[in-house]
């Protein structure tokens, strides 16, 4: 396979006070250039850091990993020629990472604190994170310490929680970087921008950044705004790509959480912070990743006009390879606290499998190799229900949302069993995460089948025999 760089996420994050049941919540999909790209779920155990020095095999970033590691999921590439890109998951320490929401930085900065080349970036980054954190915050420190001494190879961004923070952190240049936290009663939504504004370097419980970054920006004169630190005006961009490509995804997600807020679809301005004005629940979430502008003349499959259909690009897509919900759920037992709402495919169509993040495993089949079709397999399975789905989507709209539907509730039936273990091992949720995945697999089996026969009597293919021939 060529290289192809996983460049265009949709994030979402939510403090515990602003959703449902008080849980903290960092979620994406990870899009990808082309429709299929195969991605696994594994579990990595605790034990000692698998290679010494790490050196990625996407530009050769190099550095030494802490001696020992904690245990924790992830959702690499299939194939690891070009790297891992692990993505997504969460510690036996209940501390959550998503890498990477890509972005990109203005040319004044680059051109004095340029990217390097061989530094950290998507590729390594989740590997020499996750496994070594005991907190959302001390994600954000040791990546800041490795981009700010070994350099940054893009501009990302990059979501921690642990059951109580909830952190999003950017890399704005070669060595520079700023993270925020999330209030506890706000989310926010990313799409392919440097979105974090105004830094407030009193307030180091609620903004962390890289040492010097205040006299880098007023010694290179890079600061439009004169007195405040502004870091999306500062660092970021303001392009027709924005106003059309990524400005719209926000704008929808504050339509969805905030729907009385009076915003236009293009505007370059819109909060990085928000309150929803309900508690947010999961369901909300997968909608909003899986949204396509619905209800509005934005829908490229909706009614609108053929400019209009056209004009912005969606949030949940056909080339969305992996897209995930991290809860972390203040109201169980530690062990139970992590679940990973795991969607291979597009989300608008494929549903969102729950599992225990403790489990020593997902199911084997999610970390089963499937470089090549596999009826069997779940990144397949989704693939198949997707474009199954999407093809006669208006007169199977009805069809499509009894599905989406039955797999939440059996979902959340799924958690309410599970949730009854006292003290469960590693490997009894691994198996009952086994048990989950077989049951979700069957629905899809079933959605498949319903699909199949909707589609063939849809087909422009056929004829109606005169009766009386």
């Amino acid at each position: 396979m060529s290289r192809h760089t996983h460049q265009a996420c949709t994030s979402f994050l939510a403090g515990k006070m602003a959703t449902l049941d008080g849980s903290t919540i960092i979620a994406r999909n990870e899009d990808n250039f082309v429709a299929i790209w195969p991605k696994r779920a594994i579990v990595h155990p605790a034990g000692e850091s698998p290679e010494q020095p790490f050196v990625s095999r996407g530009n050769q970033f190099t550095t030494r990993l802490p001696q020992t590691t904690y245990q924790y999921t992830a959702v690499p590439d299939t194939d690891p020629s070009e790297g891992y890109y692990e993505e997504s998951g969460i510690n036996e320490k209940n501390v959550a990472m998503s890498a990477t929401e890509s972005a990109y930085t203005n040319s004044r900065v680059l051109g004095v604190d340029p990217l390097v080349s061989n530094g950290i970036a998507e590729d390594a980054m989740l590997t020499v994170v996750l496994p070594y954190i005991d907190s959302a915050q001390a994600g954000v420190k040791r990546l800041g310490q490795l981009v700010s001494e070994q350099g940054a190879a893009e501009t990302n961004g990059v979501l921690f929680s642990d059951t109580e923070e909830v952190w999003y952190m950017e890399i704005v240049s070669g060595h520079h970087w700023v993270a925020q936290r999330i209030p506890d009663d706000a989310y926010a939504v990313v799409a392919n921008q440097l979105a974090i504004e105004d830094i407030d370097f009193d307030r180091p419980q609620d903004f962390l950044t890289s040492a010097g970054i205040r006299q880098f920006v007023q010694h290179h004169r890079l600061n439009p705004g004169g007195g405040r630190f502004n870091s999306r005006h500062i660092f970021g961009t303001k392009t027709a790509d924005d106003a059309h490509y990524n400005t719209p995804r926000v704008w929808y997600g504050h339509r969805c959480f905030t729907p009385s807020a009076f915003e236009e679809p293009t505007s370059m301005e819109l909060p990085f912070i928000r309150q929803a004005e309900q508690k947010i629940s999961i369901p909300e979430v997968e909608a909003f990743l899986g949204s396509h502008y619905q209800e509005t003349p934005y829908d490229p499959l909706g009614t609108g006009s053929e400019t209009e259909r056209h004009q912005f690009r969606a949030i949940g897509l056909s080339r969305t390879q992996n897209s995930h919900i991290l809860q972390l759920r203040r109201n169980v037992a530690p062990t139970l606290a992590g679940v990973i709402w795991q969607c291979l495919g597009n989300p608008a169509f494929s549903p969102y499998v729950p599992f225990y993040a403790a489990g020593d495993q997902l199911a084997p089949s999610y970390a089963a190799n499937n470089a090549a079709y596999d009826n069997q397999n779940p990144y397949w399975a989704g693939k198949l229900l997707d474009v199954l789905s999407e093809a006669h989507y208006h007169q199977n709209r009805k069809l499509l949302d009894n599905f989406l539907k039955e797999t939440q509730i059996a979902g959340f039936q799924r958690l309410s069993t599970g949730d009854t273990q006292t003290t469960p091992t590693a490997a009894e949720l691994g198996h009952f995460n086994q048990e989950t995945a077989t049951a979700a697999f069957a629905q899809i089996q079933v959605q498949i089948g319903k699909l199949i026969q909707a589609n063939g009597d849809l087909s422009k293919l056929s004829f109606t025999m005169d009766a009386d021939l």
